[in-house]
């Protein structure tokens, strides 16, 4: 897939829900001020992953300058809508820890 057909994708995503309705008014405040940065956060983890191939979360953000929740945050979001997928291999996290790895579909 390239980047435009992945971006063409993005625009018809649905809106995801960031929060729970028992989550505190100050996460409904944080859920709606990350909705702008969103769409960016997709882009600059499509090129990381289209410039450097499969990674973890760990990888894609010391590459793309992203900080690990904000990646950790779209990954699952960006496989839902069918841009990215799961290897099916792990990698080292930052920590030493096994983490999954992550590609373009």
């Amino acid at each position: 897939m390239d980047i435009k057909s992945a971006f063409d994708k993005m625009f018809q995503m649905p809106n995801f829900p960031r929060v729970r309705t028992t989550d505190p008014l100050t996460s409904f405040e944080a859920a709606e001020a990350i909705n702008p940065a969103v769409s960016q956060h997709y882009q600059i983890i499509l090129e990381c992953l289209q410039t450097y191939g499969a990674l973890g979360k760990d990888g894609i953000a010391s590459l793309s300058k992203l900080e690990g929740n904000q990646v950790a945050r779209r990954l699952n979001e960006m496989q839902k809508i069918g841009l990215i997928c799961l290897t099916g291999r792990t990698v080292k996290s930052n920590s030493g820890r096994n983490e999954r790895e992550w590609s373009i579909c």
